[in-house]
């Protein structure tokens, strides 16, 4: 008599890119014609409407081709994949080497029936949108055998010291990419001077586009209001802050590079002695400290827009005068034998008109007992869930950022997301040895179908099928309009899905 197979059935908590590669890295190991794969489902939880995460709401609008994913989840075995991944990091810098987007895979991915996907549904405590279904944790416990917590990092680190004198990048972000939120615009009609705290790509993305010219603009996935909104912009510079120096600065030398050519925008030199290599410098601290001694293509003098990198320095106190300016007094930092920031004893001073945080961000806790308060993102070992006790949570896993923190790029995702895959198959069907009982919480025996409240609630769920409409419907709206989309916020959603 054959052995009987054990269900698997999966509730992945996000839907962004860790998420879809998830489930299709578990979809792909166990097709449908397999004994194995008939007895598999992935349900997809997001409390945002339209999937993607990331991909969709934190992308730069001028930045398509870093939606580019150039692995197939179903041509390589691991080992092989592992190769190719390497390989591949060395000959394009894991992004722009084929032209499949990766959305196109996780479309791929939804087509799957044994995957669903529940949009606007806010699984746990978190406050989430008032159109949202609001669903605890526990709810999902008999339903599924796993749970795989993979709902990003989204929460922006914020200094005491700046107090409310800063905006988060995100707001920044969120605004120019129409974001559920809905975060109030920036003053940019009154703010001629714009000072970015942080050395990162959120950074220079934000940078160059306030810099870009309305007819690079207008045809890019931005709604016209902000489109007109940086079109009438009054920044004329904007100063890009950081607590260390330029080797150690964290944006990549791709971002640089396009803001360095950007013509309507200049960079401040910076001082030779600051660009000198520090011994056993890497290759890309090489390729940016080259760069930034180039300089931009547009000099100074030849435009009225320019920026500046700004090292060493790291802000104590933020305060606002009037509505005209504010002031910034930094520590004046050196680095210690660890590349450790840490002051001199000097002070310095800066006036600016708007100052926007870029620091890090952090996760926000789907069950607290599973949460790392001061790492932000959910306490696991190599994927594992653990409780504040150090046990384990049986059949619960994270993923991506929820799991690793805010860093790594979409291929970095990409590889995390397949190996908790492999770690959470390995330990379905082989079985996980643990030092002592774990935390058992979910059903080996699972109902049907999603909880009873998200399957007949009287929130609107999307499903992917809904997506598929909404994403058609923007790129009409978007080709009307002579641009690559127009993007819909919940209001037009529900009318046209009426």
């Amino acid at each position: 008599m054959a052995a009987t197979i054990k269900p698997l059935k999966i509730a992945i908590l996000g839907g962004g890119p860790s998420s879809f590669y998830c489930a299709s890295r578990i979809l792909s190991r166990l097709p449908h014609s397999s004994p194995e794969g008939q007895n598999v489902q992935v349900h997809v939880y997001d409390r945002l409407w339209a999937p993607h995460g990331l991909v969709r709401y934190g992308v730069a609008p001028d930045h398509p081709e870093v939606k580019v994913s150039i692995f197939s989840t179903a041509l390589f075995s691991y080992t092989e994949f592992i190769l190719f991944y390497f390989i591949v990091c060395f000959v394009s810098q894991c992004l722009t080497f084929f032209g499949q987007n990766c959305t196109h895979k996780f479309n791929e991915t939804a087509k799957d029936p044994r995957f669903r996907f529940f949009g606007n549904v806010n699984v746990g405590d978190t406050p989430s949108f008032p159109h949202a279904l609001h669903l605890p944790l526990r709810a999902l416990f008999p339903h599924y055998t796993h749970l795989i917590i993979s709902n990003g990092a989204t929460l922006p680190v914020i200094l005491p010291q700046l107090g409310n004198a800063s905006t988060p990048a995100l707001s920044l972000v969120h605004w120019y990419t129409a974001h559920p939120s809905q975060p109030p615009p920036p003053r940019l009609e009154a703010m001629p001077h714009m000072t970015l705290l942080g050395h990162g790509n959120v950074s220079l993305d934000i940078a160059r586009m306030m810099f870009s010219p309305p007819e690079r603009l207008a045809p890019l996935d931005l709604p016209e209001h902000v489109v007109e909104k940086i079109s009438n912009t009054s920044v004329r510079h904007i100063s890009i802050v950081s607590r260390r120096g330029p080797a150690e600065a964290a944006f990549t030398a791709k971002e640089l590079r396009e803001l360095l050519t950007l013509p309507r925008a200049a960079m401040i030199p910076i001082p030779e002695e600051l660009l000198v290599p520090p011994p056993n410098a890497t290759r890309q601290q090489k390729r940016i400290l080259d760069l930034l001694r180039k300089g931009s293509t547009t000099k100074t003098g030849e435009t009225s827009y320019t920026w500046s990198l700004k090292f060493f320095r790291s802000p104590t106190k933020v305060t606002q005068h009037t509505n005209e300016y504010t002031t910034i007094e930094y520590d004046v930092n050196q680095l210690d034998a660890q590349k450790r920031a840490v002051p001199t004893g000097e002070m310095d001073m800066q006036r600016t008109h708007g100052v926007v945080g870029s620091i890090g961000y952090r996760s926000e806790p789907i069950e607290p007992a599973w949460f790392n308060g001061g790492l932000g993102r959910t306490r696991n070992v190599i994927g594992r869930v653990f409780n504040e006790e150090n046990r384990r949570v049986q059949g619960v896993y994270s993923s991506g950022w929820a799991s690793n923190g805010a860093k790594g790029v979409l291929a970095t995702t990409m590889m995390d997301a397949y190996s908790v895959a492999e770690t959470l198959l390995t330990d379905h069907f082989q079985g996980e040895t643990n030092a002592e009982p774990p935390v058992e919480i979910l059903n080996s025996d699972p109902r049907p179908g999603g909880p009873p409240e998200v399957e007949h609630s009287t929130a609107r769920v999307i499903s992917y099928d809904d997506w598929i409409r909404i994403d058609e419907e923007e790129i009409r709206r978007g080709q009307a309009r002579k641009k690559e989309r127009e993007r819909m916020v919940w209001a037009d959603v529900i009318k046209f899905l009426s």
